[in-house]
């Protein structure tokens, strides 16, 4: 696996990894909020053998910098889209977990052409509900006023579902550290966007892509029921119910995510 780094005239430090045979198929993985691209780690060796796989910090994660100007989902994955043209990529299958759903539905939306097919990990297409929007606003408030450690203290453990957090404490703590050492601006940049990031389900209904859908039974973030509300809106779609998994199937059952994201990245370049 190599490190890599880009600066464009938007994005002064774009981090990325890159692993597998220039010519195999390319899978692209967009980890969530308050993680990096190392959120991968435990699947990236074994998909590496068979894809092209480029593994970003999202522009204000990990070792990349945020972006010139306002940060929303689509300045995001125009940094993703950097990376991509940096490498000469011009057809992709693009994973997004939770916030980097968001990011990938953007793309999507934004450069349909690079898409092979798109995976939705712990994601939505829908906007926040006004519930939500005030819950990141107090979040926003909290980081504001020196809060950091303890909203990631707070938030990264209901990630997990409840069996997982009561086995492996020190998988949470690893987790909660990972978040701190992110950047209290890029914090608040990345709930801002989330809260004015528009509703995406016109990119289902038009996408002439195969789809996939990863939900966890337990969790917390992504409501299930809304999101088989959606798992039909495209013309193709891969759906997987993790039984035992909250919002972190890359950690919680690893084996099962890299399974159906290798199944699924096949099929779209062979369909």
């Amino acid at each position: 696996m190599k490190s890599n780094q880009i600066s464009t005239t938007n994005f002064p430090k774009l981090s990325y990894t890159i692993s597998g045979s220039e010519t195999a198929p390319a899978l692209i993985l967009l980890h969530g909020f308050p993680e990096s691209g190392t959120l991968w780690q435990k699947i990236a060796p074994s998909l590496s053998k068979d894809f092209l796989l480029v593994i970003p910090d999202l522009p204000g994660s990990g070792n990349s910098e945020l972006g010139q100007g306002k940060t929303n989902m689509e300045q995001l994955s125009e940094g993703v889209k950097q990376i991509l043209d940096a490498e000469n990529i011009s057809k992709a299958v693009i994973v997004g977990h939770s916030m980097g759903g968001y990011v990938s539905l953007a793309f999507a939306e934004l450069y349909p052409s690079y898409v092979q097919g798109l995976s939705l990990v712990h994601s939505t297409a829908v906007s926040d509900t006004e519930e939500k929007k005030e819950n990141r606003r107090k979040a926003i408030a909290l980081i504001q006023k020196g809060g950091k450690e303890a909203f990631v203290r707070g938030m990264v453990p209901n990630l997990f579902s409840d069996t997982f957090r009561k086995l492996n404490p020190k998988v949470i703590e690893a987790h909660i550290e990972t978040g701190i050492k992110l950047k209290a601006e890029s914090m608040i940049a990345f709930y801002e966007a989330m809260l004015v990031r528009p509703m995406r389900t016109s990119v289902l209904k038009q996408a002439t892509h195969p789809v996939q859908w990863i939900i966890g039974k337990y969790d917390n973030l992504i409501p299930t029921e809304s999101v088989f509300q959606q798992c039909s809106l495209a013309q193709v779609n891969f759906v997987s119910l993790y039984a035992e998994s909250g919002h972190m199937s890359m950690i919680e059952c690893p084996h099962l995510l890299e399974r159906d994201l290798k199944d699924f990245t096949l099929y779209c370049f062979n369909c």
